[in-house]
């Protein structure tokens, strides 16, 4: 399968002030404040979920098609993608603008003043996919994740204009939507990724109930947290996993990612919804044990090894012929 993964590309600016950001207010001064904090350290992370969820593809072999806008100072940030099997040719690039950015000061309260800078993730909505379709050969399967919500439209609109197969996966942008741009976005998806709180805000938004949305869309994909994923269809008992033993739980950020990144590989495999299901989860794990949402190294005998304790040598036995 040949799969594009379109959202945000962005990097994540993330500073400590070791003091408290309620010793620097003064109440009766709150209308014209003007602060500068002196931080003990910078960690610069890179992210946005379309990026995060290509570069686990590319972890487990397989050569996802990102499909987002980033600015003139991309090129590294290509570089790390490319170095790990991601194809970045359908990436625009804004002249005039940076890469999407969200600057972030933590307090020792763990208190957090931040700002998301836009920046050219809103040209995200100039691009066309026939042109990436014509590119890599033609497009299997399009997942349209949190963008420019223009962006997330058009490309939902050309998938059903050209019969392209697509998944719907609002997460981040699921607050801003009213119901009628979700009830657009998500009928006539292969797939619907969300988490429990998402699939909720979805019903109360759309005024769909869950078997309605069920019947708009070939499958229903919930993440559960610590409890795994939920897999529904219609007509179709629900298949669940859960999630292998973690070894440590150091950050819960690009979790979700991790998963869409197994899964989709799964798919591309051939191995079936439970087994790509799986594969979803064990990817999660290891990133919940790392900080950062690009820093995991899979390591494939350790993850094999990992993979089969949780879900037995039949499992493994079909996963290891396609991650070797």
């Amino acid at each position: 399968m040949r799969i594009a993964v379109t959202g945000s590309i962005a990097t994540d600016h993330l500073m400590t002030f070791p003091g408290r950001f309620a010793d620097q207010l003064v109440a009766d001064q709150l209308h014209t404040v003007s602060l500068s904090f002196l931080v003990d350290n910078l960690d610069v992370r890179r992210g946005g979920v379309a990026a995060n969820i290509s570069f686990g593809m590319g972890q487990l072999g397989g050569r996802p098609v990102l499909v987002g806008a980033a600015g003139f100072d991309f090129d590294e940030y290509r570089a790390w993608l490319d170095r790990h099997g991601v194809d970045t040719g359908s990436v625009r690039i804004s002249e005039v603008l940076h890469t999407a950015r969200f600057v972030c000061t933590t307090d020792s309260d763990h208190n957090q003043i931040g700002s998301f800078y836009t920046g050219a993730m809103s040209e995200a909505r100039l691009i066309e996919l026939k042109a990436v379709a014509d590119r890599v050969g033609g497009l299997d399967l399009v997942l349209i994740g949190a963008d420019d919500p223009e962006a997330m439209l058009r490309h939902t609109e050309e998938c059903r204009t050209r019969a392209i197969p697509f998944a719907a996966d609002f997460s981040q942008q699921i607050a801003r939507m009213d119901g009628e741009e979700i009830r657009t976005l998500l009928d006539g998806a292969t797939y619907l990724f969300s988490n429990e709180y998402e699939k909720g805000l979805i019903e109360s938004k759309t005024g769909w109930t869950e078997e309605e949305i069920l019947g708009r869309v070939g499958h229903r994909v919930t993440t559960l947290g610590s409890r795994g994923v939920r897999i529904e269809r219609v007509g179709e008992d629900p298949i669940e996993v859960g999630c292998p033993e973690e070894e440590a739980k150091v950050d819960p950020t690009g979790v979700g990612d991790a998963f869409r990144a197994g899964f989709l590989t799964g798919l591309s495999w051939g191995v079936g919804l439970e087994r790509a299901a799986q594969v979803g989860c064990m990817l999660a794990t290891l990133v919940i044990e790392t900080l950062g949402t690009q820093e995991y190294t899979l390591r494939r005998a350790n993850f094999m090894d990992r993979f089969t304790k949780a879900y037995g040598d039949e499992a493994a036995a079909e996963v290891q012929a396609h991650l070797a």
